[in-house]
């Protein structure tokens, strides 16, 4: 009887005939002495020249729970990519063939997978707790490629590109096709989809020994990756990826689309197209010798530049409907003027020669106003259609966890485990 597996460890390898029998010795013992379930370890022969290939099916015919799959390209995204996607087991994982994480760590990587508790692990060298031996130099790169990934695109993961990761097979479905970096950029883009659709990753301390062998062009590699950024930085701009539509469906609420996180992005660009309304205000009072006048054309102009900010910042929403969202926009301005306008007119009412100060003091304290009025129109009027999920987040989230964590449970219970 074929017994489906709960994990399966997948090993990409390229050119590793000396080194892949050793490594996936020392995964199956470990995995028979720690895991209590059926699993499987997967070598992912991508385009080797050598014998790797040879190697690694005289493991799969010597250990029980040892598969190869052979690919006729190189790149290990690629084979990552392929044989998670071709996997029956629930849980899915991949190790560097260098083994530089201890494999202790394993047992804490899926275990939040298998109760459902998340839906990414990763194993993070820069987190508290990890014990990390390195050199300078490696270290420095790795530290800085994590700053640029914070930067650029907003990632809140501490490690990109340690080679420790896992992942539930129902999102591995869902994020895979999306991804299309074929190398080393691969476990970046898949953290950064994760991350904007709302998805939880899970991070564990580990300690990572620096392999001295270690084959990787890092200068290469790291151009490589930055070339990735800005290519992931334009899609996820231009909406080509629908991380909203993939939250949806997965029951989780994209970033962003909260209401505190939209709040405080809202308050930034608020903050920001005050600045520009208040300076232009000040210095067309002085030009045109009208407040009203000033007031007027100044508030246009921060209205314009208010709603392009929220629009693609605060809301998350790129492509067309720009004109649409600008002309809700100028109706929230009419309001925004009436009450910025009354404002002026009672302070002219009351003091007739208010200077500009006094004048601008005004302005500011009405516009301060109308800010919530605003708001609640942007989130509840022009853009709900876009970031509001057909489904309640609260009522979907759980569906999609618990229904990953009882295909766990019950395939390990009903699995007889005969090693």
């Amino acid at each position: 009887m074929t017994i489906t597996p709960v994990l399966d460890v997948v090993i990409p390898v390229h050119n590793e005939q000396h080194t892949v029998g050793a490594c996936v010795r020392r995964v199956h013992q470990h995995l028979v002495q720690t895991f209590p379930y059926p699993f499987r370890i997967t070598v992912a022969d991508n385009a080797s020249t050598d014998g790797t290939a040879g190697a690694a099916s005289m493991l799969a015919t010597e250990l029980p729970g040892v598969a190869l799959v052979t690919l006729a390209e190189k790149g290990r995204g690629r084979a990552l990519k392929a044989t998670w996607l071709a996997s029956d087991a629930p849980i899915l994982a991949y190790l560097d063939v260098d083994l530089s994480t201890d494999l202790d760590a394993l047992w804490p990587l899926v275990a939040p997978l298998m109760s459902g508790h998340s839906d990414l692990a990763i194993g993070s060298r820069l987190a508290h707790g990890s014990r990390v031996v390195r050199g300078v130099r490696r270290e420095v790169i790795s530290r800085g490629y994590n700053a640029i990934l914070r930067g650029a695109l907003g990632a809140r993961f501490s490690d990109a590109q340690c080679g420790f990761k896992a992942i539930r097979a129902d999102v591995a479905a869902e994020l895979l096709p999306l991804v299309e970096d074929p190398t080393w950029f691969f476990d970046t883009e898949l953290l950064v989809l994760a991350e904007r659709s709302g998805l939880r990753i899970h991070e564990v301390p580990v300690d990572w020994f620096d392999d001295p062998d270690s084959r990787v062009d890092l200068v290469r590699t790291a151009l490589e990756d930055l070339r990735g950024v800005r290519r992931l930085r334009r899609s996820l701009a231009s909406g080509a990826l629908p991380v909203a539509a993939l939250a949806a469906r997965m029951g989780r609420t994209a970033p962003g689309s909260g209401t505190w996180r939209q709040l405080k992005r809202f308050a930034a660009v608020g903050v920001a197209s005050t600045v520009v309304h208040l300076g232009l205000f000040a210095a067309l009072s002085i030009t045109l010798g009208s407040a009203q006048l000033a007031n007027l054309a100044a508030l246009l102009v921060a209205t314009l530049a208010n709603t392009a900010l929220n629009r693609r910042w605060t809301f998350g929403i790129q492509g067309p409907g720009a004109a649409v969202h600008q002309l809700q926009g100028l109706a929230v301005f009419a309001a925004t003027w009436l009450g910025t306008a009354g404002a002026l007119g009672l302070l002219h009412l009351l003091a007739p020669g208010a200077t500009t100060p006094w004048q601008t003091g005004v302005v500011a304290v009405a516009t301060a106003l109308s800010t919530v009025l605003r708001f609640v129109a942007m989130r509840s009027w022009m853009f709900r259609t876009v970031t509001t999920p057909r489904h309640p987040a609260s009522t979907a989230a759980p569906t999609a966890a618990s229904t990953a964590a009882s295909t766990v449970a019950n395939k390990a219970s009903s699995a007889v485990v005969t090693r």
